[in-house]
């Protein structure tokens, strides 16, 4: 097999319609916009939303709450993810993004207590829920805001 006997498999393709090619190829005249009217006319047609001068939906439908533009983006992390630290190992936020458990910083990390920490690690983070301090301290590690 070489590039050039490369083809798409058979009926895959399908030819588009050429209109406007003369009364002959069924799609001449009028070029399948009808006769009249807004749409047949070139630049024709209305903008997305537009229901013939009725209020249209967007504007009837009242508006609900409203979006903090100052609104923290916190990553969340779990004391089962952590797990995959060794025994002695300082966690910070940059280990976390090199580990794959978080993305990025964003506006922080916080630490939750969901799961259960069996290695014994110095935790460096933003902020902690009260029961993962409580946990951490249990399984022998330290915890350090940042």
């Amino acid at each position: 097999m070489r590039l050039d006997d490369l083809s798409p498999a058979p009926k895959s393709v399908k030819k588009s319609k050429r209109m406007g090619r003369g009364c002959g190829s069924g799609h001449g005249f009028t070029s399948g916009r009808g006769s009249k009217g807004q749409n047949s006319r070139s630049g024709g047609g209305v903008k997305p939303g537009f229901e013939g001068g009725q209020m249209p939906l967007c504007r009837r439908v009242p508006k609900r709450g409203f979006t903090n533009v100052f609104k923290k983006k916190v990553k969340i992390v779990n004391l089962e993810e952590l797990n995959v630290f060794e025994e002695g190992d300082t966690v910070t936020p940059q280990k976390l993004i090199e580990a794959g458990i978080i993305d990025k910083t964003g506006d922080g990390v916080k630490i939750l207590a969901r799961g259960k920490l069996t290695t014994k690690l110095t935790i460096r983070a933003n902020k902690f829920s009260q029961q993962a301090i409580k946990e951490i301290e249990l399984a022998g590690g330290k915890i350090e805001v940042v």
